[in-house]
């Protein structure tokens, strides 16, 4: 029996629900309201370089990225950040401080960088070494994010080692994040150890009778388009705006598509706004998952003009220091690949919850804002040869607390409509191997249907 499936959204949880759809021997369509498929993967080769708009790497540790990858023929394009020079500063009190060698984000794992570490202050030291004989509870409960890191380690860990460290990530407000839904390792380790450098000391220990790790970060040498372009052949596309639904059908530029499966790989909001007419109460649980907006500025120098070495991979400003910028990346340094010799590029950061109207600044004074903060903050006074700026508005969704009953709700609602089917960053996790394995799953579905 062959099935009509229509996939709104052309991100790559969509793309990946339709190539793992092909690979059953199933068609289907994507509705993409863009001109261009990838979502926030996007991709730029200039002057040499290859800039990333959007993400620019996945976490080697969640392996539905790197199957999809291999699978499509991508294997021997994988390359991973050069963790020898992974040092990351923290902006403190007007200098950039590193962070202590054996970080796990906010775990400490070795005494003496720890000890000798200027970031934390005796207090929070003490603490931190306390932690250790922490004994486990046996009550799981979902708090914020800002809650279970000052339980353990106290507020200066949670403002200059967790708030910055998940800026990059989420863009959101430790206060209001779910420790459950977005640390849930870490919950999941205090709820077996109590003390969460003890838990990771354990899966270290681990890990090294495995062998050495491998990168923490991993990237495709010629950008994350590279995987877009592997599979944005495996589906009709139909550019234009998915406008309504109803059951068996889909409307899209005026017109009616008929479906017998429907997989929403689009933002929360714009999936409650398809199925309000006939889902109101799911349309209700997805208007609450909260988005937040992000906007990425790649600069490009000479290193002739640029006149200095830099320093491990970066930097990252707690949000008690911040103005504008939240990070700084080198590039360079992460993943050598993708700068040739001659050339400097650095990739900032700016938005999330409490800067939206970033994005609403105008290219000139966004250059102005961030070439100030870099003079500030790193002493950077050369003029970029070129940039690019990408902004991405309502792009990360945010997992506040009690999202994991939310999450549960709209299972238990989607289960009760066949044929309909939920994919993206709104729900299990936001980076890329997520967002694969949701559109995955999509696609297994429709094929034991």
């Amino acid at each position: 029996m062959s099935f009509k499936v229509v996939i709104v959204g052309g991100g790559i949880s969509g793309l990946s629900a339709a190539y793992y759809l092909a690979k059953a021997g199933i068609p289907s369509t994507i509705v993409e309201r863009r001109s261009r498929l990838g979502g926030v993967i996007h991709t730029e080769q200039t002057h040499g370089c290859t800039l990333e708009l959007g993400p620019d790497s996945y976490l080697a540790m969640k392996p539905a990225a790197g199957e999809l990858i291999r699978e499509v023929g991508l294997g021997d394009e994988i390359i991973g950040s050069n963790d020898h020079l992974r040092i990351t500063y923290i902006w403190k009190h007007g200098r950039l401080v590193p962070m202590p060698d054996g970080m796990m984000m906010m775990v400490p794992t070795k005494i003496a960088p720890m000890v000798a570490s200027p970031l934390l202050g005796w207090g929070t030291k003490i603490r931190m070494g306390l932690e250790y004989f922490r004994k486990p509870n046996g009550a799981v409960r979902d708090r914020s994010v800002a809650e279970f890191i000052t339980d353990h380690y106290g507020q200066e860990a949670l403002e200059y080692l967790a708030e910055p460290l998940l800026s990059g990530v989420y863009g959101g407000d430790p206060r209001k994040l779910s420790a459950t839904s977005v640390l849930t390792r870490f919950v999941e380790l205090e709820a077996k150890y109590g003390s969460l450098t003890k838990g990771v000391l354990a899966g270290r220990a681990a890990q090294a009778a495995q062998g050495p790790p491998g990168p923490l970060f991993r990237t495709l040498r010629n950008g994350l388009s590279s995987l877009v372009s592997k599979i944005d052949n495996s589906a009709a596309v139909v550019h234009g705006e998915a406008e309504a639904m109803e059951p068996g059908r889909v409307r899209v530029n005026g017109e009616w598509i008929d479906a017998d499966h429907v997989v929403l790989a689009c933002p929360a909001y714009e999936a409650a706004a398809l199925v309000r007419a006939v889902e109101p109460e799911l349309a209700a649980l997805l208007d609450q998952v909260e988005y937040s907006s992000s906007l990425t500025l790649s600069l490009g120098y000479e290193q002739a003009t640029f006149g200095r070495k830099l320093e491990g991979f970066g930097f990252l400003i707690p949000s008690k220091e911040r103005r504008r910028l939240v990070a700084c990346t080198y590039v360079r340094n992460k993943f050598s690949h993708r700068v040739p010799e001659g050339k400097v590029v650095l990739r900032c950061f700016l938005g999330g919850a409490a800067d939206a109207a970033i994005l609403n600044e105008s290219d000139e004074t966004v250059l102005t804002i961030v070439q100030d903060e870099l003079r500030r903050i790193a002493g950077i006074t050369a003029k970029p040869s070129f940039h690019t700026i990408a902004r991405w508005p309502r792009s990360m969704a945010q997992y506040m607390v009690g999202h994991g009953r939310r999450l549960k709700e709209i299972e238990s609602r989607v289960a009760a409509r066949p044929g309909l089917h939920l994919a993206g960053n709104a729900y299990y996790g936001i980076g890329i191997p997520d967002c694969i394995k949701t559109g995955r799953d999509a696609a297994q579905k429709i094929a034991a249907s």
